[in-house]
């Protein structure tokens, strides 16, 4: 069995996950409501925070999985992109683990976490197949042939995704994290009630996110304080259909280019009911077979880091000792 540890932002997370993709156990303990107050994750408080759970998050995943540190085979963790001072923590517990039984460990990257999220489960993915990663950081279309391996195939240019949605949230007064929040709110306006851009640039795959909420803020100061209050809704609904409109007008350009048996999707964006239903309708239309992950591994979670070792080659002890986290994406 894969014990993978997963720290890149502000979700402390654990899992063991066996070499045929069954999850045996997948705990994620959230610092949102300490980020809360701040508007958005501050790095220095989330790696404390890390510091002060990683070893009892650690602990309940074995303990939900019915094992212990000596029926674990290999060690998975994150390497990054994301937050370094946290993701510094999740690397130093999981050497500290591999190191005392000398198992070999798997470092592992974030952003291929959520392109394989799709291979657990009893009815995983098989390759080849397209994914389409949105999340708070990034948001990419990638082709799969050989896993872990990946070809990007666009990207945004500016803002991700989950940004656009945390972003709007706070502009419509929902809080942070914003994302589920706008999603709720969404639910009872009307999408054609304002009339967003959906911007997409050039003529690859890329995305562009960022001139979207400048229109959101315009028509809020246009409308007025009292205004907004009262179209809460209808503005949330209609800014959510931009974004999901921009993610699938892109997907089926890459599904037209790349011609996939098999879609995928991944990232925190991933569990947006709009999204979801977008994605079932598009691939139901082109005829190709559909994989969306349940919510509990489109956010931030330590199966998918278990999940991408289950492909990839380990580093045997001591060979890992040396290994530093890195912030960004190649």
């Amino acid at each position: 069995m894969i014990l993978g540890v997963e720290t890149s932002c502000d979700d402390t997370c654990a899992a063991v996950v066996a070499r045929d993709g069954a999850v045996r156990s997948n705990v994620v303990a959230s610092q949102g409501l300490l980020h809360a107050r701040y508007g958005g994750v501050v790095p220095e408080i989330a790696s404390r925070r890390h510091l002060e759970l990683v070893d009892a998050v650690v602990a309940d995943a074995l303990e939900r999985a019915g094992a212990s540190l000596d029926d674990i085979d290999t060690v998975a963790v994150t390497r990054g992109p994301g937050l370094i001072g946290a993701l510094l923590v999740g690397l130093s517990s999981a050497k500290a683990i591999a190191t005392a039984r000398k198992l070999p460990l798997v470092p592992v990257d974030h952003l291929a976490g959520h392109v394989l999220a799709s291979t657990l489960g009893e009815h995983p993915i098989e390759p080849p197949f397209l994914a389409l990663v949105a999340s708070g950081g990034h948001t990419f279309l990638a082709r799969v042939d050989e896993p872990p391996e990946y070809d990007v195939l666009g990207q945004t240019l500016d803002d991700a995704a989950g940004e656009a949605f945390d972003k709007g949230a706070r502009l419509l007064g929902l809080g942070y994290p914003g994302g589920a929040a706008l999603d709720r709110l969404a639910r009872d306006g009307d999408p054609e009630a304002f009339d967003f851009p959906r911007s997409r640039p050039g003529r690859g795959l890329d995305f562009s996110f960022s001139g979207l909420k400048t229109a959101l803020l315009y028509r809020i100061r246009d409308l007025g304080p009292d205004e907004t209050e009262h179209r809460r809704a209808d503005l949330a609904a209609a800014y959510q259909s931009a974004v999901v409109g921009a993610l699938i007008a892109r997907l089926g350009q890459a599904l037209e280019q790349e011609r996939p048996p098999r879609l995928a999707i991944g990232g925190g964006v991933a569990a947006n009911s709009g999204l979801r239903a977008r994605v079932e309708e598009l691939a139901a239309e082109r005829g190709v077979e559909v994989w969306i992950p349940p919510h509990e591994l489109c956010t931030d979670n330590a199966a998918m880091i278990a999940a991408v070792a289950r492909f990839d080659d380990p580093i045997p002890y001591p060979g890992y000792l040396s290994l530093d986290a890195f912030a960004r994406a190649a």
